[in-house]
């Protein structure tokens, strides 16, 4: 392992810790700071030429400052002649805009994936995409991971009965199954009518829910505005206590307001793919860390082993 090198921005340093911690080395030291007009600056404190470099860095709100550091990191690290470099984003921003759904706007996450191969990305480790193809918009391999594993253990421990999973749109089926079938659970899809972009109309529920007790899975919790009209929806059908498994928790907005005035969500289960900032501590978040899994990918990534035990 003296070949590998762990570095972090200024997103998430707690998780490259944990990473660290898992994988019994030290991170590696860099400056990341700005210049007086607010400019982004960094200086690679350790020698890495020849090493196999893995840069932490989710690019979760603010998303252009963390996306930039990323960037930015990843030019000083090949230029300072680094092997290989990994750039691990367990949340990858931009990942909505990923098609031309109206007139002439971007797709963002393309944009995204070519400035990363353009700073240097030899490779991308990532966890639950918004959408699976973005992995093709990389000309670079793309290791993606998906966290339920963690939230298995998790609910698993909780030991709940007559449990039915829960697919917040049509476009979820796939990720709701998959936790369905490790549960043992059956399956439910919420049909809803989007408004605006910014508000949903749950209409009803396909499945049965009555008597459950309901887990909505989903990759992103946002503004929370989908989540809780699914929420009322399913205490309206019957549902028991519902709980909701999100991998990515970027709550922003109203979100917490909301989750205050949904007295429904007995729990919201997130992982630290994102920091959880001390204003949105609430003690219905539960927060499950994935340092673990992303140690694990790591280690593997460098000895050149298999990660494709961890896809599940």
């Amino acid at each position: 392992m003296d070949k590998l090198a762990v570095f972090s921005g200024n997103a998430h340093p707690q998780l490259a810790k944990d990473i660290c911690k898992y994988l019994k080395v030290k991170l590696s030291d860099a400056l990341v700071s700005r210049f007086s007009e607010g400019e982004i600056k960094v200086k690679i404190n350790d020698n890495i030429r020849g090493k196999d470099v893995f840069i932490v860095q989710p690019t979760c709100p603010p998303s252009n400052e963390n996306l930039m550091e990323l960037l930015i990191m990843m030019d000083a690290l090949r230029r300072a002649s680094s092997q290989r470099i990994t750039a691990v984003i367990p949340y990858f921003g931009y990942a909505r805009q990923d098609r031309k759904d109206q007139p002439r706007v971007p797709i963002t996450a393309k944009l995204v994936a070519n400035l990363l191969t353009t700073a240097g990305a030899s490779r991308i480790l990532t966890m639950d995409l918004h959408a699976g193809q973005i992995q093709g918009f990389f000309d670079i391999p793309v290791d993606h991971l998906f966290s339920v594993g963690v939230f298995t253990d998790y609910f698993n421990n909780l030991s709940l009965k007559d449990l039915v999973v829960v697919s917040p749109d049509v476009g979820g089926i796939k990720t709701a199954r998959a936790y369905a079938k490790r549960f043992g659970a059956s399956l439910a899809i919420i049909d809803k009518r989007r408004e605006s972009p910014e508000k949903v109309e749950a209409m009803h529920i396909l499945g049965t829910v009555e008597g459950k007790n309901a887990i909505i899975v989903d990759d992103l919790v946002a503004t929370g505005s989908s989540l809780f009209e699914g929420v009322e929806a399913l205490r309206k059908a019957g549902a028991k206590d519902v709980y909701a498994a999100i991998a990515h928790g970027v709550l922003s907005d109203q979100a917490i307001e909301r989750l205050n005035n949904c007295k429904y969500l007995k729990e919201l289960v997130i992982t630290d793919s994102i920091p959880l900032a001390k204003d949105k501590e609430h003690s219905r978040i539960k927060v499950l860390t994935i340092a673990n899994l992303l140690g694990e990918a790591i280690k593997r990534i460098h000895n050149e082993k298999s990660v494709s035990c961890l896809f599940d």
